[in-house]
């Protein structure tokens, strides 16, 4: 059997439409209407395949093939043959290409024009391949396992008409071992079971597959953080998925797909269980303001209302073990009514609004306290003490679509919204439209706010306000804080709020911040008395213990040494009741050993990272 080879692969209307939306300059495509001898070379070495195909209703599914590698293999002139152990039973995929071909009944299928798409991938390599073509013909039969049972094999032939190399953006390594599966039926209903559910919470890859109607297909993966596909409801009224589109080749193959034909057939493994979730549904891209509003900081995302599903146990082949995350990964985008913690975002209106730098001062020489005015405080709302604020630093730091960038590749899906803990309060001094962040020079961002002068009157969008982290003081109760370095912010946002006879602050500090601490007690006199410092870090010559010394001067106690477990042992020198509330911010370190510290007790806690 001979194929000729077609011309060069032309975008299709989905495809340009979509380039045209996104402002991409014209290219051709590179896609080719043949197996490339790069693709020949790869599959081979590849121990997982994504395959994709429609079913009688015209709905993508899509399966994952492979266990070790050698599996797929180029016949030459463009027909690729594979053959893998498979679920004849609960597969979708393998179901609708292979429905009663057992052994002896295999045949070309050509006339059925079964379009297929398949994504070889190898994961440890971060190495992947798409392709597209039509069924040849394809055979089931029975196999005995090492194991001394059998399993079901498949054997697939594919004519390939288009193939594309792909880059290792987004995937996050993984070495593959084979297995023999057992798979077994959990779910073939939506709503999602909570298995699956909790399968996307730790899923940090899937497969989609797409079509141009049932011209072509495609097959791609979308990878990130784990919990990067985001659930944003699962009850009786249905179920909706929601992911973001970070930056890639901008060719928008699989987005074009979606935009001349809304459905997408979904995958998403368990690499250490051998779990699998297969989803086919109707799919929305929403752009700009309409993606930002249901997952903030995204510029494009994918909705997908899900229509069938089927989540097997132990469906896969396969198992992996995860290794090296990809470098580009940006943090998980929550929903907007999750924020950053699974709280809701308390949003700013249409209007643009401004936050206007008009104040610096330099606590110590890496923290400083920076006074913003906001320009419209009608459509930026009021914060609440403990809020913090996002303010946009797109437009001054920017730097330009890049596809790769190995040199900084946590740049290129950097959007520049930071969100800072608003440390000065309602009530105090600061005018009803100013607001203040006390921050530490650990970025990019803070870098070039330190580097700022005032007077060059530098204005960022403001983004919104977010955040629960309130203090209750309840009447006769002592409240335990205790914060570590810069973690004192949203304390000081409460503190007007606060009896602060009646607040035990435990602060550790590094002698080189003791400043923050001297501006906190000069600006509230009546903290000093309620806190206990701890002062760790090397001392130049001894410079350093001066400052300290007045810290005592305030009334605070001073410790030259760090926080200890007995030291939450009491409060103002009584025992803790168990029924006390304590409230924790810090890194992520000091955090955690805290929270092993107070186990027994009711912890309300807030991390910070910039």
């Amino acid at each position: 059997m001979t194929f000729v080879h077609s011309g060069q692969v032309e975008w299709h209307d989905g495809e340009t439409s979509m380039q045209k939306l996104l402002r991409v300059p014209y290219q051709d495509n590179p896609t080719s209407p043949f197996l490339t001898p790069y693709a020949a070379r790869l599959l081979p070495q590849v121990p997982m395949l994504a395959l994709g195909t429609l079913d009688h209703a015209g709905r993508p599914w899509t399966t994952l093939l492979g266990g070790e590698a050698g599996f797929v293999r180029s016949l030459g002139q463009s027909v690729v043959a594979i053959k893998t152990p498979v679920d004849p039973l609960h597969d979708p995929v393998i179901d609708i290409l292979l429905r009663d071909k057992h052994e002896g009944q295999t045949q070309e299928r050509e006339n059925d024009h079964h379009i297929v798409s398949a994504l070889g991938i190898d994961l440890a390599t971060r190495s992947r391949v798409k392709l597209a073509g039509n069924l040849v013909g394809g055979v089931l039969h029975q196999t005995s396992t090492q194991l001394g049972g059998n399993s079901t094999e498949a054997q697939i032939v594919i004519k390939v008409v288009q193939s594309l190399g792909n880059c290792p953006k987004y995937l996050n390594k993984k070495e593959i071992v084979p297995i023999v599966p057992e798979p077994a039926l959990v779910s073939s209903k939506v709503p999602l079971p909570v298995e699956a559910i909790n399968l996307l919470a730790r899923a940090d890859v899937l497969f989609i597959s797409s079509s141009h109607g049932d011209l072509t297909m495609g097959t791609n993966n979308r990878g990130g953080s784990a919990g990067f596909c985001r659930v944003i409801k699962n009850d009786h009224t249905g179920t909706i998925l929601v992911y973001p589109e970070y930056s890639g080749n901008r060719l928008y193959q699989t987005l074009g797909n979606l935009q001349a034909t809304p459905k997408a057939g979904i995958v998403v493994p368990d690499f250490d269980s051998g779990d699998v979730l297969h989803m086919t549904g109707t799919t929305e891209v929403l752009i700009g303001k309409a993606a930002a509003d249901l997952l903030p900081r995204s510029n494009l995302v994918v909705k997908i209302q899900i229509e069938a599903a089927r989540f097997i146990h132990n469906g896969l082949a396969f198992r992996g073990t995860s290794g090296e995350p990809s470098p580009y990964n940006p943090p998980v985008r929550f929903l907007a009514h999750e924020g950053d913690s699974g709280v809701d975002v308390q949003k700013v209106s249409d209007r643009t609004v401004y936050a206007k730098l008009i104040k610096k001062e330099l606590l110590t020489p890496t923290i400083g306290r920076f006074r913003f005015s906001v320009s419209d405080l009608e459509a930026a709302g009021r914060w609440k003490p403990g809020q913090y604020v996002a303010l946009s630093f797109e437009d001054e730091l920017g730097a330009g679509y890049s596809h790769m960038r190995d040199d900084d590749p946590a740049s290129l899906n950097d959007d520049l919204v930071r969100s800072f803990t608003v440390s000065s309060p309602r009530r105090g001094g600061t005018p009803e439209d100013e607001m203040e962040i006390t921050i530490r020079n650990v970025g990019k961002v803070t870098a070039f706010l330190f580097r700022q002068n005032v007077r060059a009157g530098l204005e960022v969008p403001l983004k919104g306000f977010s955040g629960t982290f309130t203090i209750h003081q309840d009447k006769d109760d002592v409240v335990p804080f205790v914060a570590g370095g810069i973690g004192i912010t949203p304390l000081l946002a409460q503190l007007p709020d606060l009896d602060l006879g009646r607040v035990q602050l435990i602060w550790t500090l590094n002698l080189t911040d003791v400043g923050l601490a001297i501006d906190t007690f000069e600006r509230y006199p009546q903290l000093a008395s309620s806190t206990t410092l701890y002062l760790s870090g090397a001392a130049d010559g001894g410079q350093e213990l001066q400052p300290a010394l007045r810290l005592q001067q305030y009334g605070a106690q001073v410790c030259k040494r760090r926080l200890a477990i007995s030291d939450l042992l009491s409060i103002q020198g009584q025992a803790a009741l168990p029924s006390t509330t304590w409230y924790i911010c810090a890194g992520a370190e000091l955090r955690q050993t805290l929270l092993s510290w107070l186990s027994d007790r009711k912890v309300v806690y807030e991390s910070f990272y910039y």
